[in-house]
């Protein structure tokens, strides 16, 4: 299939980005083409993370990649978390927006498994620990809109803007 069309709020699936995302019961090679799919749509967007919901999939898929560092997860699950960071968030599904002062762990493990079923276990820390936040909130029915403290940290950014305000390693869009 490719890439796939990412959804925002106003798509007509886009109710979707709102709900929860099913359980992965089936590692076959539909699950497995899907996680391809979402590695090229993400990369062509560009983006440093995407979760299925955010292709009108409602499972708990997410792939993200940040520097040296990549992962696919189904089924992920936030199983320790330490210390509080802030930071500036996009999101392919909300275009033109970015967020600033969200709060996040530092440092986080998840379990899950891999697209073929395998179990993995990680311990994301910085800005890959808040991608992989970022993710699972989407598999929750969660934006980061939704975790801003103050309607002010929101702001808008043109295309010009988002290289020069998402270009720092410490800025990203998911």
């Amino acid at each position: 299939m490719g890439i796939r069309t990412i959804i925002t709020l106003e798509h007509p699936k886009g109710h979707m980005l709102r709900e929860k995302a099913k359980k992965v019961t089936q590692f076959d090679a539909g699950l497995e083409r899907l996680v391809r799919d979402m590695w090229e749509t993400m990369r062509e967007a560009p983006g440093v993370g995407l979760a299925a919901p955010q292709i009108a999939v409602p499972l708990r898929v997410l792939v993200a990649e940040y520097e040296e560092e990549h992962c696919a997860l189904v089924n992920p699950e936030i199983v320790k978390m330490a210390g509080e960071v802030t930071g500036t968030e996009g999101c392919l599904s909300i275009p033109g927006y970015v967020g600033d002062n969200i709060r996040r762990a530092e440092k986080i493990t998840v379990k899950a498994r891999n697209e073929k079923g395998s179990p993995v276990k990680i311990t994301a820390e910085g800005w890959f620990a808040r991608v992989l936040q970022h993710e699972i909130d989407h598999l929750n029915g969660i934006l980061y809109t939704d975790r801003l403290d103050r309607p002010e940290d929101l702001h808008e950014v043109g295309p010009e803007d988002e290289d020069e305000e998402l270009a720092p390693a410490q800025k990203a869009q998911a």
